[in-house]
């Protein structure tokens, strides 16, 4: 498993000025091709959403009040509950509006044919499963990351690939613990 804190990864500012992602991992690395991809966007402000086609997309609100998504004949989509995702098409020409303010969102793409993804958000142990890759993010309280016994606390999380199968598990530690799970699993 490799252990990340949001707040120590480096943020790429968008191209349109409007926000910056934190990319917590992508696999294969450095591919423009990738299979999958998980990231923490910071939106600054509305605008379009960068297009991407043959990727499926799940955005996730973190923080803030929320975050409008909008394609017109398609969805009109008001996001405003911290951990409840939202799947949609990376093809699609979407806007996104901020209501009221900026706000934190997890992003979690994969390569349409080659990954499937699900997002929920859990306060049980979440099991680490061979052959699928996944992300834990906490959202409050304390979780710890076996084999490692590592403490994980808001804002800070792990990830694993498909092909490393680490086994193990990430389990509450406090009463209060709330993490999103990714679980990501190739296509074969």
């Amino acid at each position: 498993m490799h252990r990340f804190d949001v707040e120590t990864l480096p943020a790429g500012r968008w191209r349109n000025g409007g926000g910056a992602t934190r990319e917590i991992a992508s696999r294969p690395a450095g591919a423009d091709d990738f299979g999958w991809r998980a990231s923490v966007a910071d939106i600054g402000r509305g605008g379009p959403f960068s297009e991407f086609p043959g990727v499926d997309r799940t955005l996730t609100l973190l923080s803030g009040d929320g975050v409008r998504l909008r394609c017109p004949g398609v969805f009109d989509r008001l996001l405003t509950g911290v951990g409840e995702p939202f799947g949609f098409s990376g093809d699609l020409a979407l806007d996104a509006e901020l209501p009221s303010g900026p706000c934190r969102v997890l992003n979690l793409m994969v390569r349409r044919g080659r990954w499937t993804a699900r997002v929920d958000r859990s306060d049980r142990t979440v099991e680490v499963l061979p052959g699928r890759a996944g992300v834990v993010y906490a959202l409050r309280g304390s979780w710890r990351a076996d084999p490692y016994h590592t403490v994980l606390t808001a804002g800070q999380g792990v990830w694993w690939d498909a092909d490393e199968a680490p086994g193990g598990a990430v389990a509450p530690l406090s009463p209060d613990a709330v993490a999103l799970w990714a679980d990501v699993t190739p296509l074969r």
